[in-house]
């Protein structure tokens, strides 16, 4: 399987690789890659192996394998060739303030999480609310002062035995904790401000994440309040 070097350093923008084979629809896996592939309402990166231009990543449904994308009307590499990656990384800092403001608001919120969506522009979560009642405002001051807080955002990992006897760290409803090899991936945000089970990419503290304003609550059913977030350029 291939190596996901973004799972250990969000921040690397270039890497070399080996072709490792061209699937039947034209995709390129490779035998280590820093592209995110799409997954957890994250978007798959985007950027260049050598001048080829891939339009994005994703799993392979059958086989699990790490596909790029490329963008039609490109020659492709041989299978075996040597290459380099570079992602378009301006995007993919988007996507990773957008996902460490997705666990703030995780943390202004305290409700089960019932979807996600991240982007560049725009990003959301689903809360299972109950009979709680949300305030746009409350809840941009609640993640604005744990941006500016400077909190550190790491990573670890346990096992899925210890993933399942602990199953209070899960927010999400509908989607499973990813797991990986028998382990599991934790997010942590601070001390105390968030620790959940999580694969995207993040930044490495708070600060980086910029100002962020809630845009808007929509009602999704009875109990389902949908909240967006966007960047707050002024």
């Amino acid at each position: 399987m291939t190596e996901e070097l973004f799972r250990e350093d969000a921040y690397l923008k270039t890497c070399d690789a080996k072709v490792v084979k061209i699937n039947d629809l034209g995709g390129i896996v490779l035998d280590k890659t820093i592209f995110y592939p799409t997954a957890g309402g994250q978007p798959g990166d985007s950027g260049k192996i050598n001048d080829i231009t891939i339009a994005t990543t994703v799993y392979d449904r059958e086989t699990g394998e790490i596909v790029h994308v490329p963008a039609e009307g490109q020659s492709l590499p041989d299978e075996g060739s040597d290459v380099t990656m570079a992602l378009d990384w301006e995007r993919r800092y988007l996507h990773m303030r957008m996902h460490t403001g997705l666990h703030l608001l995780c943390a202004a919120v305290p409700c089960g999480v019932t979807g996600g969506q991240i982007g560049a522009i725009k990003s959301r979560l689903d809360f299972d609310i109950g009979e709680m009642k949300l305030d746009k405002e409350e809840i941009s001051e609640k993640i604005n002062a744990y941006r500016i807080g400077n909190h550190e955002v790491t990573s670890s990992w346990i096992s899925d035995d210890e993933m399942d006897a602990n199953e209070e760290l899960v927010r999400t409803m509908s989607v499973k904790p990813p797991r990986k090899g028998g382990r599991v991936r934790l997010m942590k945000v601070g001390d105390a401000v968030d620790l959940q089970p999580c694969g995207g990419t993040h930044v490495k503290n708070t600060s980086e994440i910029g100002p962020l304003r809630v845009s808007k609550i929509e009602n999704k059913g009875k109990r389902n309040r949908r909240v967006n977030i966007v960047f707050d350029e002024g």
